[in-house]
């Protein structure tokens, strides 16, 4: 649960470090000189322009099926660290036990417990990074996507639906839209937990919050990229987690009853 607030706020952290950062306002091209540009973003760059090129020109339309590709590439990475997050979490009434057998503070009880929990992990098969690997792996590419849509002149130029690609929305609707979708999500990914944890319930909706502040600001284009990237999730999430999302929705069902 703790490194589930981490992560958030890690993925908070990048954000801000991304707005600010100031090769994102350098347009990328074949003569983008260093291993980042080369062959992360401008790979991803040209995979936009030459989508668009089959979609009729649209740079909207574009994004919309990049983004899909990009998730559905990316799946079985999602459904390893879901699986991975799963497992660790079973074990937690185990980690609780011998958290409460090892309660002293001292170094020699808490060498005990980490023994002891690295044996439970190993009886269960279990490793605790094997949920931070497929982060790690995708990490890059979605900051290089991102990138990629700021830094494509092409994009700019060009209109789709009621707003330009390259300036911010005029209605404010679609960064309305990427909060909602951000918290749809992140409740789903939450189910049965955020109302145990205050920390994680703030979280709930600290994110969303910070994605509507900064997809005002920040292109429609980048804006579109996280509609269509959070409702993409929201689908995987629904039908990897479908069976504890139902559980949840019974449980805060039936204690609403209760009361």
């Amino acid at each position: 649960m703790k490194r589930r607030i981490l992560l958030m706020i890690g993925l908070l952290f990048i954000m801000a470090l991304l707005s600010g950062c100031t090769e994102i306002n350098t347009p990328i091209t074949s003569e983008s000189v260093g291993f980042w540009n080369q062959y992360i973003v401008y790979p991803l760059s040209l995979f936009i322009i030459k989508v668009a090129e089959l979609a009729g020109g649209s740079f909207g339309l574009s994004i919309i099926f990049v983004t899909i590709i990009i998730r559905l590439v990316m799946l079985p990475l999602m459904i390893k660290q879901t699986k991975s997050s799963k497992a660790m979490q079973a074990l937690q009434p185990e980690m609780q036990k011998l958290k409460e057998k090892y309660s002293s503070k001292d170094q020699k009880t808490q060498q005990k417990l980490q023994q002891e929990t690295m044996a439970l992990f190993q009886q269960h098969g279990v490793n605790p990074l094997a949920g931070c690997f497929p982060l790690i792996v995708q990490m890059p590419v979605l900051i290089g996507f991102y990138h990629a849509i700021s830094r494509t002149q092409e994009i700019k130029a060009h209109d789709f639906l009621w707003f330009q690609l390259g300036s911010p929305d005029p209605i404010y609707l679609l960064p309305l839209i990427a909060g909602v979708t951000t918290f749809i999500q992140q409740k789903m990914m939450m189910a049965g937990t955020a109302n145990q944890n205050p920390q994680m319930a703030m979280m709930l909706w600290l994110m969303p919050i910070m994605i509507i502040v900064f997809a005002v600001k920040f292109p429609a284009a980048l804006s579109l990229y996280w509609v269509v990237g959070n409702i993409f999730m929201i689908v995987q999430t629904y039908f990897i987690k479908g069976p504890e999302l139902k559980k949840a929705a019974a449980t805060g069902n039936s204690g609403g009853a209760k009361k």
